[in-house]
């Protein structure tokens, strides 16, 4: 991240979304091998011939290998992508932009100067508020606003943002309309620290 900090800029938080998510993920992690553990131990000791007797015992690995299967099944196609997604979900905070990075194999950005916030605004439901998460939206004067959603300690990260907002110079880095602000008509990357004392 520090790569791509602008002149000045610093990283206040970097956090992920509210683990909630990974909960359901988590349950089936433990009990889904243990279903199929039991369940091809079942088949293995003769389960399928005693319930339904026409079940050759040739069919024994095939049987097993249809639990193991299920299995991977869910724990691949379920719970991984989801694991994955979360760890792949990035909330930054700086000094002057709100950044949020979704994706691992396909990235996805989203960049929203703090200068260009309107108004912000806290929104949870019930177990939010019991995990103390939330979802943050933001008003930044264009039709469509900006929700950053499973934000933990969301009452701290907002008003982590309001002291950031409260904190850039009059006139500082961005304009009201978002936009870089570059006298002179120079090119962001030839923009100095310094630079706003001299106008």
């Amino acid at each position: 991240m520090r790569k791509v900090l602008l002149p000045g800029e610093q990283v206040i938080v970097v956090t992920r979304p509210q683990p909630r998510m990974l909960i359901v993920p988590g349950l089936l992690f433990v009990v889904v091998p243990a279903l199929a553990a039991y369940a091809s131990a079942w088949v293995v000791k003769g389960g399928p011939a005693r319930l339904v007797p026409l079940v050759p015992s040739e069919w024994t690995p095939w049987l097993v290998a249809v639990c193991l299967g299920l299995a991977a099944w869910v724990l691949l196609g379920y719970c991984l992508p989801r694991v994955m997604a979360w760890q792949a979900t990035r909330y930054i905070l700086t000094s002057q932009r709100l950044v949020t990075r979704y994706g691992m194999l396909r990235r996805r950005d989203e960049q929203i100067p703090l200068a260009a916030v309107r108004h912000v605004a806290i929104e949870q439901s019930l177990l939010q508020r019991l995990l103390r998460s939330g979802n943050i939206s933001l008003e930044t004067g264009y039709p469509l606003g900006t929700v950053v959603r499973d934000v933990p300690e969301v009452a701290t990260f907002r008003n982590f943002m309001l002291d950031a907002i409260a904190d850039l110079p009059t006139g500082g880095a961005y304009g009201a309309d978002g936009m870089t602000h570059n006298p002179g008509g120079s090119m962001p990357w030839e923009t100095r620290e310094g630079g706003r004392d001299e106008r």
